[in-house]
């Protein structure tokens, strides 16, 4: 007689302390790259989401922080050649964060140097690949609130 496996389901708790852990081993990974780059986690997170022209305020609550904290955060991008700021086509007093060439390649060298994030990925097969980014596509719109 064949045995039958049974495989219980996880609760929305321990769905919640799953993903907070992957969050968070992610993000010291994100973190320890951007250091060895001389650059803090918020400061890496800003040139990621600002891969296309980013209003100031708009990058304020893709960062989840206050307006005043992200001109910190893009003055010091600015000091070192990563992002600039630029005045809206459509009204002046609106400030657009641009990334740079720079800023590109320094973006791509931390993603590129969050090894345990590669390794972790890496031990996946196709089908598991599939099947986390599906439901990470399927999630993300409801966790930010954004529309679905």
């Amino acid at each position: 007689m064949g045995s039958t496996a049974t495989t219980t389901v996880p609760t929305n708790a321990e769905l919640m302390e799953a993903l907070a852990a992957v969050g968070a081993a992610y993000f010291q990974d994100f973190a320890a790259a951007a250091a060895r780059h001389g650059l803090s986690s918020s400061q890496a997170k800003a040139l990621g989401a600002v891969q296309e022209p980013v209003p100031m305020r708009a990058l304020a609550g893709r960062l989840g922080c206050d307006a005043s904290n992200v001109t910190g955060i893009v003055d010091r991008l600015e000091a070192l050649g990563l992002a600039r700021r630029e005045a809206s086509a459509g009204d002046r007093r609106v400030k657009i964060v641009v990334i740079s060439d720079q800023g590109r390649e320094i973006l791509g060298l931390v993603r590129g140097e969050m090894h345990r994030t590669h390794q972790s990925f890496e031990a996946l097969d196709d089908e598991q690949r599939s099947a986390l980014h599906s439901i990470c596509v399927q999630v993300l719109p409801v966790l930010s609130g954004r529309p679905v």
